[in-house]
């Protein structure tokens, strides 16, 4: 087959609701991206600046702006519309996520200068496994519709559950999840350079296995943390668009974005601890919007946006003052 005749048959055939050369474009885009990142940028081990991770951050969300205009002038304006909402509630309710990642990587005591290694590579499951958690939603929502209203009470629950969630949180050391993984894999406490594993002698059987380093084991824990995080964000987005193009490049998107600011956000992210009341009433008035739509009729995309922008900017306004506040009070004291 030659090249003319591939092309073709990417344009006429059709996955998930668009032509498989949209998909195929999108993941060559970010495969360039992420080449990009390592394999030119990000080639030595280095510590990533505040600055430099900002700039990174503002280039993501720029390619991210740019791709979201092509696809309104491809899809329509309520697509259009319902890609940018997206991109904002993924961006917003991923917050969480790089305090966890914070948590994780000092946990397993991972040197700056090899943290974004760790990320870059976790940013390759990620696309694989948001991928099978998309389309297993887009199938369920197309054979079953009301799965839909059950997604919409689930953000509901939870989203009430986060405006009283008690804000301490337990050490990683108790997590179910660090002790499954360090009871059923060899792994060492020692680091060799940028490597995820490392050949040592077994002091049992005398013979040279595989041990996983401190940078595996973050990784791991990473990737399935993401896959809990994203039991909230991507009904989310679902309830906001059936439509899975929309749902996969706004959260491969947002993720984009939210690892590079990761240097720049990880010192500051207490600052942002009050962000969860608003997104708590984002989710819920996703979920009601929803409902509503599903027995009455259905709110336009760009009153959803208009909603859920004044709830973050609000939501950011009000946890700067709070914290501001609260750090004046400690050094009152």
């Amino acid at each position: 087959m030659n090249i003319a005749s591939l092309i073709e048959t990417l344009t006429t055939s059709h996955f998930m609701g668009q032509s498989a050369m949209m998909w195929v474009g999108f993941v060559a885009i970010v495969v360039l991206l992420l080449a990009i990142d390592l394999g030119l940028l990000n080639r030595k081990d280095q510590i990533i600046s505040a600055k430099k991770s900002l700039i990174f951050a503002g280039g993501y969300a720029v390619l991210a702006c740019l791709f979201g205009v092509w696809l309104w002038g491809q899809m329509g304006e309520d697509h259009g519309v319902d890609y940018f909402t997206a991109y904002l509630i993924e961006i917003s309710l991923s917050l969480d996520n790089l305090f966890v990642m914070s948590v994780v990587l000092s946990y397993f005591a991972v040197p700056r200068n090899y943290q974004h290694r760790v990320l870059f590579w976790g940013i390759i499951g990620v696309l694989v496994m948001r991928a099978l958690m998309i389309g297993f939603g887009s199938i369920l929502i197309e054979t079953f519709d009301w799965m839909l209203l059950v997604f919409a009470g689930f953000l509901v629950i939870t989203g009430i559950k986060m405006l009283f969630m008690d804000d301490e949180e337990d050490g990683l050391e108790n997590s179910g999840l660090v002790k499954f993984f360090m009871k059923h894999l060899r792994f060492t406490k020692e680091i060799d350079g940028h490597r995820f594993f490392i050949q040592r002698i077994n002091p049992t059987t005398q013979k040279m296995v595989s041990y996983a380093t401190p940078l595996f084991m973050a990784l791991i824990c990473i990737e399935f943390l993401d896959v809990l995080f994203a039991l909230d964000s991507v009904p989310a987005v679902f309830a906001i668009t059936h439509e899975p193009f929309v749902v996969y490049t706004s959260n491969i998107f947002a993720i984009l974005g939210l690892r590079s600011m990761y240097f720049a956000m990880s010192a500051v992210l207490e600052r942002f601890k009050y962000m969860k009341y608003a997104l708590s009433i984002i989710l819920v008035f996703i979920g009601l919007k929803v409902i509503y739509g599903h027995f009455f009729e259905k709110i336009p995309p760009f009153y959803s946006l208009a909603i859920t922008v004044t709830l973050l900017v609000s939501g950011v306004v009000f946890s700067l003052i709070k914290t501001k506040a609260e750090e004046k009070a400690g050094k009152a004291e």
